[in-house]
């Protein structure tokens, strides 16, 4: 089946043409700065060169008319289409599963936005757009949050009143599920009946784990939104919830500021005082930068820390795996944080761990008790085969 993968953001949207059966990806794009001067599409066509198209992009639905007309230039109309995925951030308390779009459940991506507002109404904004200009196409929501909604209550319920959590549907949520439901699949395929209790690591500007035991998700780092757990990019992770209160009454900041704060100017920028990308971070602290160095330090902690308490809710783990930016291209962090885990028994092959392949790999050593792996990720794939299960239906 040809699927047209779309992962829209509150001012960008992502693209990806791709079929199911022979796995070929033949175009894909971002559609950056949308509603802000700049904006621009990069794209490339079946692995070729990457290009970009300066144009104007004031809103969403001006991006997909681009896109479509891309597609057509590659070769691709729309009746060549068969179904179109969407990435969605929250699937709140109306998504255990993908679904097909239906009013009812667009009308739910738009009510459980306020969990993810940068994200949610955008992504119902383009759903709806996609149904309006291509009718004949059928849609499927895949939510992120959909692999983490059957964790144990035990590890989803929060300690607070039983009538405020129920009446707001607070609990843990969670992210990146479609990446880590494909790097359980992966490293399924890749060890058989050697992986059962698995430690998935979604490391990169966003980051977070998952214990994944034969399948099923566990536990995650993740909470009632994005933020909570490991340190990220901008996020500042898990940190006192009163730390909030104590901003407001002391510092003189709004809430919005502080969850500005916290979300967009916190985590490897405010440690490092240098840059949100850990490639930059790294380099300055080769060069002696204490600051930056803390920043990897603190990171490699905090990333063992929960790798250990991932674990703990499988009571024991046998296999680990890296994905994401992060997680897929840094030897450096690899290593780094299997050491602060080596008194789990964990061994990488540093040889191994130095290759840079887009193929999932195992770096670890014959005689590491847990089995450490690189796995590329590919939501696009996950989203399209969800795609294709539910609209062959």
């Amino acid at each position: 089946m040809n699927v047209l993968v779309i992962n829209a953001g509150s001012s960008s949207l992502k693209y990806q043409l791709l079929n199911t059966e022979t796995r070929e990806v033949f175009t894909k794009g971002n559609c950056e700065r949308i509603g802000i001067d700049g904006s621009f599409i990069g794209y490339t066509v079946r692995g070729g060169e990457k290009q970009k198209l300066e144009v104007a992009l004031p809103d969403h639905k001006t991006a997909i008319k681009h896109v479509f007309q891309l597609l057509e230039e590659a070769g691709f109309d729309q009746s060549k289409i068969e179904g179109i995925g969407h990435r969605v951030v929250q699937g709140g308390w109306y998504f255990p599963e993908s679904k097909v779009v239906t009013d009812e459940t667009l009308g739910w991506v738009r009510e459980v936005a306020p969990l993810a507002p940068l994200h949610n109404y955008a992504e119902a904004d383009v759903i709806e757009i996609c149904r309006d200009m291509f009718p004949s196409i059928g849609n499927v929501i895949v939510a992120d949050t959909s692999f983490h909604y059957n964790i144990p209550e035990k590890a989803h319920r929060y300690a607070l009143p039983r009538d405020v959590v129920d009446k707001l549907h607070i609990r843990k949520y969670g992210a990146h599920g479609t990446s880590h439901r494909y790097i359980w699949k992966t490293t399924k395929e890749l060890l058989g009946d050697d992986v059962h209790k698995l430690v998935s690591c979604h490391l990169g500007s966003g980051a977070s784990l998952s214990a994944i035991q034969d399948g099923h998700d566990m536990d995650t780092t993740m909470g009632l939104t994005p933020l909570d757990g490991l340190i990220m990019g901008t996020r500042c992770g898990t940190i006192d919830p009163a730390t909030v209160c104590y901003l407001v009454r002391e510092g003189g900041y709004t809430i919005d500021e502080v969850d500005t704060m916290m979300n967009k100017q916190s985590g490897i920028l405010a440690i490092s005082g240098v840059s949100s990308d850990t490639r930059d971070v790294e380099e300055r602290a080769q060069k002696g930068d204490a600051h930056c160095q803390m920043a990897l330090d603190m990171f490699f902690y905090r990333t063992s820390q929960l790798i250990a308490e991932m674990a703990q809710s499988m009571h024991g783990f046998d296999t680990m795996a890296f994905s994401a930016g992060i997680g897929e291209n840094s030897d450096t962090f690899r290593s780094a944080i299997c050491k602060e885990l080596a008194w789990f028994g964990v061994k990488i092959d540093e040889e191994k761990n130095s290759v840079r392949s887009d193929d999932p790999r195992v770096i670890s050593t014959e005689d590491s008790k847990i089995k450490v792996l690189v796995v590329p990720t590919n939501e696009e794939l996950m989203i399209a085969l969800d795609v294709q299960e539910l609209l062959s239906k």
